[in-house]
């Protein structure tokens, strides 16, 4: 399992995905598709069309990295968004989503945000 924090951004491509794709594919759905920059160091998640695969993407300092993970059962949650290309999730979402807990089910109590 990979680390997540909310060091960075966390953007889920809302089309499905070759999983076929490595580094320069992905960098193209990221540059083409999403128009980011993938050496942003933003973290890229990208689901196929059945959603049983998962591929991510980030730039780590001195190159890329993917981590992927393939369901033997089920499928993963694609968060809705209002964007037909990408949508912004924190890293707690996909941490729920990567665990297969189901989204509407979870209740999140109040809590301060400097930035709201």
């Amino acid at each position: 399992m990979i680390a997540l924090s909310s060091q960075h951004r966390y953007f889920v491509f809302q089309g499905a995905a070759d999983m076929r794709n490595g580094f320069d594919g992905l960098c193209g759905l990221v540059r083409d598709h999403l128009g980011c920059n993938p050496l942003s160091g933003d973290v890229f998640v990208f689901f196929n069309r059945p959603r049983t695969h998962v591929k991510i993407l980030w730039w780590d300092q001195d190159g890329f990295a993917i981590y992927s993970k393939r369901l033997e059962r089920g499928a993963f949650e694609r968060p809705a968004g209002d964007d037909k290309n990408s949508m912004q999730i924190s890293a707690q979402t996909l941490t729920l989503i990567l665990q297969g807990i189901v989204l509407s089910s979870v209740k999140k109590r109040k809590r301060f945000n400097l930035a709201a």
